[in-house]
């Protein structure tokens, strides 16, 4: 608040308790993470979100509806209003995924195109040891199934994309795809170059793993790397052709594959959709999380499914994020010791409450807090063999920015 904000606090209770904690000036709305009506109500007129709840037991069920189920409230609420927003001003919200494919209708399927091939020169191979198709199943999903048994084949779905007028892929930060299926691993291409002239286009891939069931994948556009190494790196602006491609991994010597399911050459893709997630400078949502160091052993395991589930819904929300991991929390005075930045789950000092309420709200307006994760604790001496990505510590104080220094050498879509 002494920055300028003005500050909306969703809390579990209005005693006097908690409110003597709380500025007078903060507009305190009483409600749960788990019921979307107080959700909607605290959203309003927010532009951005610190997510700091978590569950007060370690009860298994506690724990998913705050940690987990609570976070992708607040980040679908949230997201809902901003685009009721937009619709009202005849816009479109910056918050906003891009739909690309929706599997709903047989028109939908028409669209795409089921190749096969293979990666060595043969003058012929054998096609009968490959089999695809894209069809709906009895339960009217659209399902992209099939076996490759060819050495050195593939199997490929295609689309040429066909986007809304006034929208290209270098306004957006990646894409979003909603599958389930049996697990397997896929390759996504991205075909980018003139459309007067194709023979011009350029290849980039990147790889996917898919889990049984369903699963919601963020693949940055940043992860493409170029099929040939000389070519320039990715431009959306270019994209204009998508391809999924099944090439089956190497059977281990000795390995079982009498069940058709398991046999790793046989593979089934359940579409739901495919979205292109917004780009933007700032982040939207902070969540802090925790590195699960200081937690009892009983406990721990517990409470990090939780907070990491919650983690993974809120990069699949498309939202502009910044997931932040301090060690144990301690309340004393903040901007006293130097900060460590690490991405890796292993970092084991602790770090001040106050320090963490910083890091927060200097993350807010930060283009290099933006879709990243990050441990941070106090300053320590690591073991020899468990060294920090970031070997430099940060002293935080108001006065500068420390932030940014700090964050920018961390990967990004962490």
């Amino acid at each position: 608040m002494l920055r300028g904000y003005n500050v909306k606090a969703l809390v579990r209770k209005d005693d006097p308790e908690v409110l003597d904690m709380l500025p007078r000036s903060v507009m305190v709305m009483v409600g749960d993470v788990g019921d979307l009506s107080t959700i909607k109500e605290a959203v309003q007129g927010c532009n951005k979100v610190i997510y700091c709840a978590t569950a007060k037991t370690t009860i298994t069920a506690d724990l998913n509806r705050v940690d987990n189920q609570g976070v992708s409230n607040v980040a679908k609420v949230f997201q809902d209003y901003h685009n009721e927003l937009a619709q009202l001003r005849a816009g479109k919200s910056s918050k906003s995924k891009l739909l690309l494919a929706k599997f709903k209708t047989r028109k939908a399927l028409d669209q795409w195109e089921v190749r096969i091939g293979n990666y060595f020169s043969y003058s012929s191979f054998d096609e009968a040891g490959i089999d695809a198709e894209f069809d709906f199943d009895d339960d009217g999903q659209a399902v992209f199934s099939g076996f490759v048994s060819t050495r050195g084949g593939y199997v490929d779905l295609s689309k040429r994309l066909s986007l809304p007028l006034g929208s290209t892929l270098d306004r957006y930060d990646g894409l979003l795809l909603s599958v389930g299926g049996n697990g397997r691993s896929y390759i996504l291409i991205l075909e980018a170059g003139p459309l007067a002239d194709t023979t011009q286009s350029k290849q980039y891939y990147t790889r996917i793993n898919t889990k049984l069931g369903f699963c919601r994948i963020r693949v940055p556009f940043s992860s493409f790397r170029p099929v040939k190494p000389n070519d320039p790196p990715l431009d959306p602006f270019l994209v204009h052709t998508l391809t999924i491609r099944f090439e089956p991994r190497r059977q281990k010597p000795g390995e079982n594959v009498a069940n058709r399911q398991q046999d790793p050459r046989n593979f089934q893709l359940i579409m739901e959709f495919i979205k292109a997630l917004p780009t933007g400078q700032e982040t939207d949502f902070i969540l802090v999380s925790c590195t699960g160091s200081g937690l009892e052993p009983t406990r721990r395991a517990q409470v990090l499914k939780a907070k990491r589930a919650g983690e993974d819904a809120l990069r699949r929300s498309g939202l502009g994020y910044t997931i932040v991991r301090p060690g144990p929390l301690q309340e004393e005075p903040g901007g006293q010791r130097a900060l460590i930045f690490d991405q890796g789950n292993r970092i084991t000092q602790g770090i001040s409450c106050a320090d963490v309420a910083d890091i927060c709200v200097k993350a807010l307006h930060d283009s290099t807090a933006r879709n990243k994760s990050f441990d941070v604790c106090y300053e320590y001496v690591a073991e020899q063999g468990q060294e920090l990505y970031e070997l430099v510590a940060h002293l935080p104080d108001k006065a500068n920015n420390y932030l940014t220094p700090a964050l920018s050498v961390l990967e990004k879509n962490t």
